[in-house]
């Protein structure tokens, strides 16, 4: 397992989301990007979530809302990370994946355009 630590996660975190076209990143609309050490018990294997209703469902009643969350899984995408390059990779990847998920695209077609 790469060790890096959380402030070290947190750049590459911060350096992936920078990566997010400006014109797609103004679009996010009531979304907060968490960062947790390790994935729900049930689904221990996951580098990411997405939880909230995508951008493409939300309609008039979509008001005093919380904000939908995407989690990121340090330990977990550490654990399949070699080096400080596959963690880059891997922590884009799946914050590109989540973001996705943001805007209505699900996982067989994240799939199809090698985001997964």
């Amino acid at each position: 397992m790469l060790e890096l630590t959380e402030a070290e996660f947190e750049r590459l975190v911060s350096e992936a989301i920078d990566e997010i076209p400006p014109e797609l990143a103004e679009m996010m609309n009531n979304v907060v990007i968490l960062i947790e050490d390790e994935a729900p018990a049930d689904e221990p294997d996951i580098l990411g979530l997405y939880e909230g209703t995508p951008l493409t469902e939300r309609g008039e009643w979509y008001t005093g809302v919380l904000p939908d969350t995407i989690r990121l899984f340090r330990l977990p995408i550490l654990r399949i990370c070699d080096t400080r390059d596959d963690a880059v990779d891997e922590v884009l990847i799946t914050v590109v994946h989540e973001v996705a998920h943001h805007f209505g695209i699900d996982d067989e077609r994240l799939h199809e355009l090698g985001w997964s």
